[in-house]
């Protein structure tokens, strides 16, 4: 990642973003201290994204053994890392905000999937303080969890178009509705979104839904382009594994919730980013010939 490219991107979006977000704030009567950093937001943005492509496991090794030692030319006013954590979680809105500039092109063919976001082992559910009563025990196809759920859904490009995340308990065709609202043409999913309802309400806002069938459904005939697509969900899946694996969204550390959110809001960020992202490399002249959605 070229770290100036991404320093100068984040820069930009933050200066126009800055203004309209400070008069949104709601003002308050009661006074507060405030204590201005030396680090501007754009550098706390960009130290947090950078994190996520680089081979550290930890934030608090990178910023120690990395940013501190390396990156004090780019960074001549770096403060301790108990202040940088302090400052993370002043940067949720605004990477949030940019996150959504980040999104892909509605390409008419999308896929749409969720992963587990734990934050404990099992064992430790009733010990475990700093998620009480935000995160819920929800179950996949490997088993129980404790945490959240990331709901995602990416074009054939490997392309980020919608997300969101819920406790681990909600249903996976619950925000599914909500976040397909700028997305036409076809949806591809797994057995785990095959519904009617959601079905007929996707179908009215010019978007099919298309799943796997299960054995005590009966067969519907479906053009062959859309058998070939279907077979293709690995795609969110490995985006899914890279996430997790690159990105490092998920882990058992955090100690507080605005932080655990930067930190996956940031892996996200640092995805789009990527030189090569999972896709099925479909020509556009191929897709010319492809039929029609309805």
């Amino acid at each position: 990642m070229d770290l100036s490219k991404l320093f100068c991107d984040i820069d930009d979006f933050f200066q126009s973003f800055e203004e309209k977000w400070k008069q949104g704030l709601l003002e308050s009567s009661t006074i507060k201290r405030y204590k201005p950093s030396r680090l501007s937001m754009s550098e706390v943005m960009t130290i947090t994204v950078a994190f996520h492509h680089s081979k550290y496991r930890t934030f608090k090794h990178f910023y120690i053994y990395h940013v501190m030692k390396y990156w004090r030319k780019c960074f001549p006013k770096l403060v301790s890392y108990s202040r940088f954590v302090e400052l993370m979680s002043n940067g949720l809105i605004p990477l949030t905000c940019y996150l959504n500039t980040r999104k892909g092109k509605n390409t008419g063919i999308s896929f749409v999937d969720s992963t587990t976001l734990k934050v404990c082992h099992n064992r430790r559910i009733p010990s475990h303080k700093v998620f009480k009563d935000i995160a819920k025990r929800g179950k996949n196809s490997i088993g129980w969890f404790y945490g959240f759920k990331l709901h995602l859904i990416v074009n054939e490009c490997g392309e980020l178009l919608a997300f969101k995340v819920t406790p681990g308990n909600v249903d996976d065709r619950e925000p599914v509705p909500n976040m397909t609202k700028e997305i036409t043409g076809k949806l591809f999913g797994d057995k785990g979104y095959i519904s009617q309802k959601l079905f007929k309400l996707l179908f009215d806002n010019d978007l099919k839904l298309i799943t796997p069938i299960k054995k005590n459904m009966h067969n519907k005939l479906l053009p062959l382009i859309d058998k070939i697509l279907i077979r293709k969900r690995a795609i969110i899946e490995t985006i899914n594994d890279q996430l997790k694996n690159i990105s490092q969204i998920e882990h058992t550390r955090h100690r507080s919730l605005f932080n655990c959110m930067v930190n996956l809001v940031a892996g996200l960020i640092a995805y789009t980013y990527q030189d090569k992202k999972p896709s099925l490399n479909l020509r556009s002249k191929a897709l010319k010939f492809l039929p029609p959605a309805f």
